[in-house]
């Protein structure tokens, strides 16, 4: 091995000894950001209860425990929230909230669990795109919406799915690119030694094929209703800070 070999060699070496050492420091000093979502302590455990509206609009609701294969799957700091909605002569909407611990791996992009379930997502029909909410303060709180569609099975005929989900941490960070939630979080371990607790907030809702737009329409009247309930961010005249570098 020549020389400048060597000195290459000794470089990457030493650069990822400055990164490991920055990665134990960071491990080691770093504080566990608060839940940007309403929550309440599960006595004996490590996880918490996320507190989610009992009646929102003209639905009642069900709570929904997480089975046993994502309680086992995931973290088990890892915090949850579900419930299933349904009003007289709606489609259900079911509301899920995934709150990360100490473990960034309790969250990974959205699409997973949806296709996990036998659903294929139209990418062609699937966006960005915004719900506007007037409370604690008029804004736009921007969501991707995925259109899917499951196959007829002999219980059930071909279906599509509506399913709009965005993420949202504490100091007023939201948005609906995984990439960015996992920018933001980089950003702010290394900026304030603080791992932001992260939250994945979806909607979902069943109709039929050509159903999606209307469908959409009502779930974001049901979101405009419901997100003030228990999520806390933003707060009073806080500008939205989701598109910040």
């Amino acid at each position: 091995m020549n020389k400048q070999k060597w000195i290459i060699l000794a470089a990457a070496l030493g650069l990822m000894g400055v990164a490991a050492g920055l990665l134990t420091m960071l491990r080691t000093n770093q504080k566990l950001g608060r839940p940007a979502v309403r929550t309440s302590p599960i006595p004996g455990s490590d996880r918490l209860q996320v507190e989610l509206p009992a009646r929102v609009l003209d639905y009642t609701s069900q709570v929904l425990e997480p089975d046993q294969l994502t309680t086992n799957t995931l973290p088990k700091d890892t915090s949850f929230g579900r419930r299933v909605y349904t009003a007289p002569g709606m489609p259900q909407i079911d509301l899920s909230v995934v709150l990360m611990g100490s473990d960034r791996t309790s969250i990974h992009k959205t699409e997973y669990c949806l296709e996990g379930q036998g659903w294929r997502i139209n990418r062609q029909l699937s966006e960005e795109t915004s719900v506007h909410l007037d409370r604690p303060r008029p804004y736009d709180l921007p969501v991707m919406k995925f259109i899917a569609s499951h196959d007829a099975t002999d219980r059930f005929p071909a279906l599509q799915g509506v399913y709009v989900c965005w993420f949202v941490a504490d100091n007023d960070e939201y948005t609906p690119r995984h990439w960015q939630r996992m920018w933001w979080l980089a950003r702010d371990l290394f900026r304030t030694g603080v791992l932001q607790r992260w939250a994945l907030v979806s909607y979902f809702s069943v109709c039929g094929p050509g159903q999606e737009q209307a469908t959409f329409e009502r779930m974001k009247q049901f979101i405009a209703a419901s997100v003030p309930e228990f999520q806390l961010v933003p707060r009073g005249d806080n500008p939205a800070l989701a598109a910040r570098p």
